[in-house]
């Protein structure tokens, strides 16, 4: 199996096709809820929003989707592989039904909480709603498991570890004797170093001889003995309930606009828990790419799997900003879009947005109201620091206009023209399939006027990037 792969498609297409039977040692998948409000495709507040409702009717729907789908998960995953599944209450206790069925009630391992937000007053009739949560099965007993740490908090020490050792590490007195709500029982009822407690040690004699041996006992002055309980340097055994990790905010560096983006804490910690260095992490929803991240980061082998060809895009320049890997060296990016046809069959805003991100452009966030600019392409990498620059080259960009039509006409020129001189451009590109003779004299008499307005045709870029090796 190829790993380090981006394949763009529906995930019931491509596991089949390139994943094998028990090849893949961690699976997490975060897909779209089953919720009455809108689910947005991709990101921005305004572009493709598909009510659930239109897509999946009522939950059964919804689940018999999945169903096909976590099979397939189920089938590529190793015996000692383990399955993470992030949602949030709406249908929860349906898709625990259903993994519970699949997996076995016995490989639950865990259900997780997550905080992903303060408290807000989104309801009128209940609780507000800030948690999602995370399904955690394994496939077998014989599953991988590392145990994760939080940190010791300072006043969790000063008030459970009050005593310091000649090397200035904290521990605490723990009892090592039955008391006596416990009962005696007859083989912990022995003499050692000459006390012999009325209702017996709480350890057989031979492991409180190795107790003492490793300096673990502590006499009172009153000559009762007492366990020696030194701080655990890693911090406490993490437990299901995860309050320390906040949600990607407006200001969050690792930011990609997407409406259900997951923090990469929150994918380091699962990938750290269920896999090893070199170990294959699958993410079959993998949107902006935070378990891709969060697996090369780590040493993980990984393979993501999206609809979205503009996730797959922006997955990539992620892997690119951030990590330093390189498309086709480092990783493949595998099934984007490459005929006539298949970019006729995509949905309009996501071949807005392949248009703009194949010029190297940023597409708006808003797909509405934007006075027929459908995206900017910057012209500096400014390096980070230098704030002068770094404004005034904010202003350096050219508008992109793309329209998923055959031929461009002289009104959609006109328009773009006007855009243009409103936000004071004096140059931009046009993406379509192609352009009318009355929008390529259009395009001239506007050149001759002082705007530079440059056409590109699917073809050419599709060209481009087939020399690319893209």
């Amino acid at each position: 199996m190829d790993t380090n792969v981006i394949y763009c498609g529906d995930n019931l297409d491509v596991l089949p096709k390139y994943v094998p039977d028990a090849s893949v040692d961690l699976v997490y998948i975060d897909p779209p809820f089953n919720t009455s409000r809108n689910y947005e495709v991709f990101w921005g507040e305004a572009q493709e929003k598909r009510a659930f409702e239109d897509r999946f009717g009522d939950v059964n729907h919804y689940m018999e989707w999945m169903w096909d789908r976590i099979r397939e998960l189920y089938r590529v995953l190793k015996p000692t592989g383990s399955f993470y599944y992030h949602c949030d209450p709406h249908a929860s206790h349906y898709i625990k039904t259903a993994l519970d069925k699949l997996f076995g009630f016995d490989n639950f391992r865990n259900e997780i909480i997550w905080k992903r937000t303060t408290s807000h007053g989104d309801s009128r009739h209940g609780f507000s709603r800030v948690t999602d949560t995370v399904f955690y099965y394994a496939k077998s007993p014989r599953t991988k498991w590392n145990p994760q740490y939080q940190p010791h908090s300072a006043s969790y020490i000063r008030s459970h570890y009050s005593h310091v050792d000649a090397q200035g590490r904290p521990y605490r007195l723990d009892n090592i004797i039955r008391s006596q709500s416990m009962g005696p029982r007859p083989n912990l009822v022995y003499e050692y170093k000459g006390f012999t407690p009325p209702h017996g040690w709480r350890v057989k004699q031979e492991k409180l001889q190795a107790i003492d041996q490793a300096g673990r006992l502590q006499w009172a002055k009153t000559g009762t003995p007492y366990l020696i309980r030194p701080l655990n340097p890693q911090g406490n055994l993490l437990d299901n309930l995860w309050t320390d990790i906040p949600p990607v905010n407006s200001q969050s560096q690792e930011r990609r606009g997407y409406p259900t983006q997951k923090p990469l804490a929150l994918l380091e910690r699962i990938v750290a828990a269920s896999s090893n260095p070199g170990d294959v992490v699958l993410d079959a929803f993998c949107g902006c790419g935070t378990t891709l991240e969060a697996a090369a980061k780590h040493k993980r082998q990984w393979v993501g799997i999206d609809f979205s060809p503009t996730a797959c895009r922006v997955m990539a320049q992620r892997l690119e900003e951030r990590l330093g890997l390189r498309e086709g060296t480092d990783f493949q990016l595998r099934d984007m879009p490459k005929t006539l046809e298949q970019l006729h069959r995509m949905p309009y805003f996501e071949f807005e947005n392949w248009g703009v991100v194949a010029l190297g452009g940023i597409p708006n966030r808003v797909k509405v109201g934007d006075y027929g600019i459908d995206g900017r392409l910057y012209l500096a990498d400014v390096e980070k620091g230098h704030r002068g620059d770094f404004m005034e080259a904010l202003d350096v960009w050219y508008p992109i206009q793309v329209k998923q039509i055959e031929r461009v006409g002289r009104p959609e020129i006109d328009k773009f023209e006007t855009a243009m001189r409103r936000d004071r451009r004096t140059r931009g590109y046009v993406v379509a399939f192609g352009f009318s003779r009355d929008a390529i004299r259009e395009i001239k008499r506007a050149n001759n006027d002082g705007l530079d307005i440059r056409p590109v045709t699917v073809n050419d870029i599709l060209r481009y990037e087939q020399e690319a090796g893209r």
